[in-house]
């Protein structure tokens, strides 16, 4: 069998990703601020590129500057001499007698200095737990050893590690290492070092001189039936009301499962919003957040050079023409995303109207296909812009992607937003009668007369399980 081998040309189109286009695209999803450190990247990297400052002349100072010598007044000249007076003066001379001088500071405003507030950072778990040990023993191989119990506590104040391999790294017996945890375990905040949550309630319990009589036994022999909510099987076993029960419950929950979470070290997260949306008169005005994003130009004297056509070398001219198309493209990047992110805002309040007056009742289902159809954009777009972007409504702080979910079918035929339907099961919960709890099937039935919503019993269930309620079994109080 022969094979005929010929070059054919072959015409077909295909998207390619340029680099560009990559980048406009992931300027579309970045947050507020990956955007800024995104922006000072290429303003450290592209020489072309240039932050627009807004420069204010001081008037007066202009004036200062252009007054002639002679128009100066006679008070200028005066302040002049004297500063010269002051600067001829033997300053040196004049303080010898005072070099031993020491300022006497009160009995009482010295007892009340406190050093840690003026501390850089917030105090540390760990740091607490060391000025403790050093504190409560100068032996150094105990300190040694406390400190590698510290070292290896979780951020809640457990030891996780194994004791037999704290000891083995430490090269020590057993019974040493556990002597400095028992000391690190009388140390505030009360139940840290303990190696789980029986252990860490028991060392509070140990200093409760109130304690109640059920506790203890609770929590050593039955903190799996306390975790499940098993009233009545607790109360048969230890053959006590049911009511004792629960009274031992409320102290054991006054106890804290945390103790290193006062110390946490995690700082705030601010939001920033991305658009606001402020009513005016009858109307919703979208304004974008602008504040703190620089404002880029392409610089004025690279431009000039590139004019200046006879004064460059080719590599120069080539490199500074790439610099500049990138820059170009970067600031229309940037220009195409606002616009982006103000017509998908100005669609939400088409939409979401009624929730910008009534809030979360009123709130329609919504998704992106809908508004990507109004403002003419493709589905992909409009989900890369509302990523990680927030907005600031008469309502509150909401991320974009809050208005975007499905919806529940209603017996008027028409679709409930799936978070109108949360909150109504929120708010029955929160007003049940708590000796008999509502069921997952009677939340149902309670959704579909009172309001018209038609819901499964496993979509509540699912629901309940969001908004972290336990089931009605587990709600039951006598």
């Amino acid at each position: 069998m022969a094979f005929d081998t010929k070059l054919r040309m072959l015409q077909t189109q295909r998207m390619i990703m340029t680099p560009m286009l990559q980048q406009a695209i992931s300027l579309l999803q970045l947050s507020r601020l990956e955007l800024v450190q995104e922006l000072v990247q290429h303003l450290e990297q592209n020489p072309v590129l240039e932050e627009a400052l807004e420069e204010t002349a001081d008037p007066q100072l202009s004036q200062e500057q252009e007054a002639p010598e002679a128009e100066r007044t006679e008070a200028e000249k005066a302040e002049e001499e004297r500063a010269d007076r002051i600067d001829d003066f033997d300053w040196e001379s004049y303080l010898q007698d005072a070099s031993d001088y020491r300022p006497q500071i009160p009995r009482e405003e010295l007892e009340r200095f406190d050093a840690e507030i003026h501390l850089t950072k917030p105090h540390s778990l760990m740091d607490h737990l060391l000025f403790q040990l050093h504190l409560s023993t100068s032996d150094p191989e105990l300190l040694r050893l406390g400190t590698l119990v510290i070292g290896n506590l979780d951020e809640s104040g457990y030891l996780k590690e194994p004791h037999e391999a704290l000891a083995a790294s430490a090269g020590v017996e057993f019974p040493r290492l556990e002597e400095a945890l028992r000391l690190v375990q009388s140390f505030e905040p009360t139940g840290v070092g303990a190696r789980d949550l029986r252990e860490c309630l028991l060392l509070q319990l140990e200093t409760r001189p109130d304690q109640h009589p059920l506790a203890k036994e609770l929590i050593s022999a039955h903190l799996g039936e306390l975790e499940g909510r098993q009233w009545e099987k607790l109360a048969g076993t230890l053959g006590v009301p049911v009511k004792e029960i629960q009274a031992a419950v409320e102290y054991i929950t006054s106890l804290e499962p945390k103790p290193g979470r006062t110390f946490g070290t995690e700082e705030p997260r601010y939001i920033t919003p991305d658009v606001y949306i402020v009513k005016v008169d009858d109307r919703f005005v979208v304004v974008l957040n602008d504040d703190g994003l620089p404002r880029l130009r392409v610089s004025p004297y690279y431009r000039a050079i590139l004019a200046n056509k006879a004064g460059n070398g080719r590599e120069v001219r080539e490199y500074l023409e790439g610099r500049m198309r990138s820059a170009l493209w970067l600031i229309r990047s940037i220009e195409q995303r606002q616009r982006t992110l103000f017509k998908v805002a100005d669609s939400l309040v088409k939409f979401q109207r009624k929730f910008l007056e009534e809030g979360i009742t009123a709130l329609r289902p919504l998704t992106l296909k809908e508004v990507a159809e109004d403002i003419g954009m493709h589905e992909s777009t409009v989900s890369r812009v509302t990523t990680n972007k927030y907005i600031h409504t008469p309502q509150g702080l909401f991320e974009l992607k809050y208005f975007f979910h499905r919806g529940v079918p209603a017996t008027s035929g028409d679709t409930v937003s799936s978070l109108k339907v949360k909150d109504l099961i929120h708010k029955l919960l929160t007003v049940e009668d708590s000796g008999r709890p509502l069921s997952d099937q009677k939340i149902v039935e309670i959704l579909r007369r009172e309001h018209g919503v038609e819901i499964a019993r496993r979509t509540v269930a699912k629901y309940r399980g969001q908004l972290r309620i336990p089931a009605s079994s587990r709600r039951k109080r006598y």
